[in-house]
């Protein structure tokens, strides 16, 4: 069995696709519409906004491969509430994970 995981989730199936419209219109920019730049730098924040509530509402995943039966695409993440390890959005939205109370 593969411990290959792509990591397939709705946030991240969501993020790209808002992250794409985003860098087609910053595209359209650099060609000569004018508010294309700032425009499409825009819709790529809000995409990056989308994609970490997504991940912290539980649709995204923990870092590394997930366990064979939970690799579905509309498999929701429950462990998310308490905040994975080494999650730079977790730690940003104030949840530690596992080594809360760890001193560094």
């Amino acid at each position: 069995m593969s411990t290959h995981d792509d990591g397939h989730t709705i946030a991240g199936w969501v993020g790209c696709t808002i992250g794409t419209v985003g860098a087609l219109v910053a595209g359209m920019g650099v060609t000569g519409w004018e508010p294309g730049i700032w425009l499409g730098l825009g819709i790529m924040a809000v995409a990056l906004l989308v994609t970490w509530a997504l991940h912290l509402a539980g649709w995204g995943k923990p870092s590394g491969p997930r366990p064979a039966g939970r690799r579905t695409f509309r498999t929701r993440d429950h462990t998310v509430r308490e905040g994975h390890d080494n999650c730079v959005g977790c730690r940003l939205a104030g949840r530690r994970g596992a080594r809360a109370g760890a001193v560094s």
